[in-house]
């Protein structure tokens, strides 16, 4: 999770209330817009053109690199490797992929221009993207009719906007499913988070896990989430969770690229306490940042860990890491187990499908977005599943329209591995519905 405090989030905002009809007629004025602020003498709405006959398909792909929270280099380095990948092969539906890429340096304003140079260079679509900064992004992209696919599913515009086509729950679900795998198994709870406007809402999601299994709810510790050391934080929450000897407690860090620094100091800090339990999501760790913590003797030892995904040794991402062989093997930003770089696969797999599913007509941001919204069915492989976006889907009365997959994996770190938990994944679909999220 990224944010600094001052600059307003999206994430979990309540949806506007707009009907779809209203938003379709919102969503054509600002296209037409967006043309005539971008270009004089614009002839046609940007996005609409690129792909059409043997014309290259452009989409772009965006994340934070080089910033003093949370990065996310290899999901543009994924989605450059994938272009090489795909066109070797012959392109997309007999088309040539063109992937832009752009650092929005997790910050609103360089968002907003990543989003109008996809409109300026006529993208059909963003995918496999990361960014905070939705207020920012969004109204560019609906603008001009541009469909964002498979965003990380960090702020919650990702699960309301009509031209938004998730592939997982995002935060939402991923606190959620770890609420309930730590209800029978932790005395008191604390979760470390950002103190960010973004980092507000994590306390609820966790905590309707925990009270859907009849647990108290966490102790909310807020951190700085750039901070070079977290002594004093390490210190409270064991404070908080070692009260009762006989029930250990569980520290729950989510703090994206800091969690790693924030285990440093929870390792110094822990050997004056009982002990206790740790427990994160995917994308706060992964098998990189365990290795690097000390592996079996490290502080992530038997800490569970919610995913979206089955574990990176499955063979359903055999797919991926070929594309990873083939085209990105050596680059230290591309890592199989990054919950990025395969979120960014899967968003691809999406695109691939409503390409393909066009035929010989032209491939547009309108053509794949009429393709998705009238029942597109998209299989991963088993690595979600099946993908059908539906204007008002399950969770709709919690303002998640858009959230059609709330399936997370349990995963436990076991002589410093990753490594599944379950054998099935977990639907936190009746979780969310209970959370209290107004």
């Amino acid at each position: 999770m990224t944010g600094r405090r001052p600059t307003r989030s999206t994430f979990l905002r309540g949806p506007s209330g707009r009907s779809r009809a209203t938003r379709t007629g919102a969503l054509a004025a600002g296209a037409l817009v967006a043309c005539a602020s971008l270009a004089a003498g614009c002839g046609v709405v940007p996005g609409t053109t690129g792909g059409s006959g043997d014309d290259p398909i452009t989409v772009m792909t965006w994340a934070p690199q080089d910033t003093g929270a949370t990065n996310k280099p290899g999901m543009p380095a994924f989605a450059q490797a994938y272009a090489r990948w795909i066109n070797d092969r012959g392109g997309l539906g007999g088309r040539k992929l063109n992937v832009l890429t752009c650092n929005e340096h997790n910050d609103g304003i360089t968002a907003a221009k990543c989003a109008r140079r996809a409109v300026k260079e006529n993208a059909v679509a963003v995918v496999g993207s990361y960014s905070q900064h939705a207020d920012s992004f969004f109204p560019v992209l609906e603008g001009a009719g541009i469909p964002y696919i498979g965003g990380y599913g960090i702020t919650n515009t990702e699960f309301t906007s009509p031209l938004s086509y998730p592939v997982n729950g995002g935060q939402p679900a991923l606190l959620a499913g770890l609420g309930s795998a730590l209800a029978d198994s932790c005395g008191p709870v604390t979760l470390i988070r950002p103190d960010t406007i973004a980092g507000d809402q994590l306390p609820v999601l966790l905590d309707s896990g925990l009270t859907t299994g009849g647990h108290e709810r966490a102790r909310d510790q807020r951190a700085a989430e750039d901070a070079t050391a977290y002594d004093g934080q390490s210190q409270r929450a064991l404070e908080r969770t070692t009260t009762d000897p006989a029930e250990p407690g569980c520290v729950v860090p989510v703090l994206g690229d800091r969690t790693g620094t924030f285990m440093d100091s929870f390792r110094r800090a822990r050997e004056d306490y009982p002990e206790v339990r740790t427990a994160t999501v995917l994308g706060s760790v992964d098998q990189t940042t365990v290795n690097a913590s000390g592996g079996a003797s490290g502080p992530y030892e038997g800490a569970y860990v919610t995913g979206w995904y089955p574990a990176v040794s499955d063979p359903a991402w055999g797919g991926m890491k070929r594309v990873i062989k083939e085209q990105a093997f050596g680059d230290n930003d591309v890592d199989a187990a990054d919950a990025g770089v395969q979120t960014t696969w899967i968003a691809y797999t999406v695109l691939k499908a409503a390409v393909e599913s066009l035929g010989d007509g032209e491939v547009s941001a309108h053509t794949l977005t009429r393709a998705l919204d009238d029942g597109l069915k998209v299989g991963t492989g088993g690595l979600t599943p099946p993908l059908q976006w539906k204007f008002a889907d399950k969770l709709a009365s919690v303002g998640f329209p858009r959230l059609v997959n709330a399936e997370v994996t349990l995963q436990v770190v076991r002589r410093g591995r990753l490594v599944s938990a379950s054998e099935d994944a977990v639907d936190t679909t009746r979780t969310l519905r209970n959370a209290d999220l107004a």
